[in-house]
């Protein structure tokens, strides 16, 4: 998701979105837009062939597209696109990934980094990771950070997020080596200069193995607003007291060598997929149960300790334990995407499973302190390839 002004843009994998009543019906291929403020669905109309898989605000009132899609508008444009509030693509901007998809994008003044399983762009040779003109789309040559992901069957940064001063970045997913250095899962580089400067800053904590079959585990990560540390959400389908899979972890920014995490949060063997860091919480999103459950597992239930907190929670910046804030929801395949607005909304992407319906939606429900929760559709996602919806949650707004 991205906000252009008072649009919130989605992409996702979908046909057609319904407006609240479910009476009118409009066609949207893998993206469309609604108003943050009223809800309702606006014209933005792109024709997208593929999936959409991330979105960040661009300047002029546009949006970068990054997903699997080859095609935008009957133009051919692999991977990245941008485009405007019209839904018209934006031509100058001429990337182009060469095969796999773009699983991530942010735009920093001049600068768009994207992510994902690409190997080029452009026909320059970039694998996973890359930094562009923000305008023509062209590859900042000078920008590598080598990723290499020896013995697994391709490299792939899942999500990237970069300090608020822009000066770091932090990439995870299916990468074992950055520069020739082993990096196993997660890399920090120093992003202000011409280059992609590794730094002497790693962990160790996601060696260890979850259940067969990850050649990731790690699902997303985020800087908190002084960007003095970074936490980071996995998966990993196993439940281990001294793993970081179905976890949340934190880690300090600062320093060089190895680093362990400051705390982390287990939830027993439930994956975490999204979160967002303020001042005052860690919000979590996933299908997870309970959170402060190092000891629970499916088979035997929630350990002592375990706080219930299905779908959603908050966790203390400072310990990771939970917060009292509990407002709950259906666990589903649980969000995996959010972030906060300037409305001090929380807008979360979730998958179609947990909606009113078999086919999906897309919904907006609010969350004060106390818990309350009110609900309504803002649009429903329908057709053979509706994949996808979208919350909007907002705390104490």
């Amino acid at each position: 998701m991205a906000l252009v002004g008072d649009t919130v843009v989605v992409g996702g994998s979908f046909t057609k979105v319904a407006d609240s009543s479910r009476r009118h019906t409009y066609a949207r291929k893998n993206l469309f837009a609604f108003g943050l403020s009223d809800g309702e669905i606006r014209s933005f109309a792109p024709e997208v062939d593929g999936a959409v898989y991330s979105l960040a605000t661009g300047p002029d009132s546009t949006v970068y597209a990054g997903g699997a899609f080859k095609s935008v508008n009957g133009s051919a444009q692999r991977g990245l696109a941008r485009l405007d509030m019209d839904g018209e693509r934006v031509s100058s901007f001429r990337a182009s990934i060469n095969w796999g998809d773009v699983r991530a994008v942010q735009a920093r003044g001049s600068l768009l980094y994207a992510a994902g399983t690409f190997s080029a762009i452009n026909g320059v040779e970039r694998d996973a990771l890359a930094r562009m003109n923000t305008t023509t789309g062209a590859v900042d040559t000078g920008f590598d950070a080598r990723l290499t992901a020896p013995g697994l069957s391709r490299t792939r940064v899942e999500h990237f997020d970069i300090s608020p001063d822009g000066r770091r970045l932090v990439a995870i997913g299916a990468l074992l080596k950055a520069g020739g250095y082993d990096r196993t899962q997660i890399a920090m580089f120093d992003v202000a200069g011409p280059r992609a400067t590794l730094l002497n800053w790693y962990t160790d904590a996601y060696k260890p193995a979850c259940m067969k079959g990850f050649d990731t585990y790690l699902r997303q990560v985020k800087f908190s607003p002084d960007g003095g540390y970074f936490v980071v959400a996995a998966t990993g389908r196993a439940s281990s007291p001294d793993r970081l899979c179905d976890s949340a972890a934190r880690f300090e920014t600062v320093g060089n060598g190895r680093h362990n995490p400051t705390w982390v949060q287990r939830t027993g063997g439930d994956s975490l997929y999204a979160l967002s860091v303020t001042g005052s919480a860690v919000y979590l999103g996933g299908h997870q149960r309970y959170f402060d459950n190092p000891y629970g597992t499916d088979a035997k239930g929630p350990g002592a300790g375990a706080v219930s907190r299905p779908g959603i929670g908050a966790v203390s910046p400072v310990t990771g334990r939970a917060l009292s804030w509990n407002p709950t929801r259906s666990r589903g395949s649980g969000f995996v995407a959010s972030w906060w607005c300037r409305m001090g909304c929380l807008l979360a992407r979730t998958p179609m499973s947990w909606a009113m319906s078999t086919t999906g939606g897309w919904a907006c429900s609010r969350f004060d302190r106390a818990g309350w929760r009110a609900y309504r559709v803002l649009g429903w996602a329908g057709g053979a390839l509706a994949g996808c919806l979208a919350g909007v949650v907002a705390h104490g707004c």
